[in-house]
């Protein structure tokens, strides 16, 4: 029997300048601004995304998509219709459980 692999959807960094950030990534790789505002970036890769983040608005952190967040907690809606639940491994890192939007 083959089990689905839960699908990691995105690596998030903290950036000191977003903007700066942006600029390099964008001319050091092949990567297109899939989201930005001015307070955090999703830059998209060929197999994932990478947000660039705030330090006072995000932790460090990587996100796994999944149906069922609130197996997780309450999940907390954001304003692109995603809505997320941060948990925490053992050695302390943190998750965010990821619900997409509706499509």
């Amino acid at each position: 029997m083959t089990v689905a692999l839960d699908h990691i959807h995105h690596i998030a960094v903290q950036v000191k300048d977003l903007e700066e950030s942006i600029l390099w990534y964008t001319k050091n790789f092949a990567c297109q601004i899939a989201f930005q505002d001015n307070s955090w970036a999703l830059l998209k890769f060929d197999n994932l995304s990478l947000a660039l983040v705030h330090p006072d608005q995000h932790p460090p952190h990587f996100a796994i998509t999944r149906q069922d967040i609130t197996l997780y907690g309450t999940p907390v809606p954001h304003r692109d219709g995603t809505s997320s639940v941060y948990i925490e491994d053992p050695s302390g890192n943190n998750i965010e459980m990821l619900k997409l939007a509706e499509e």
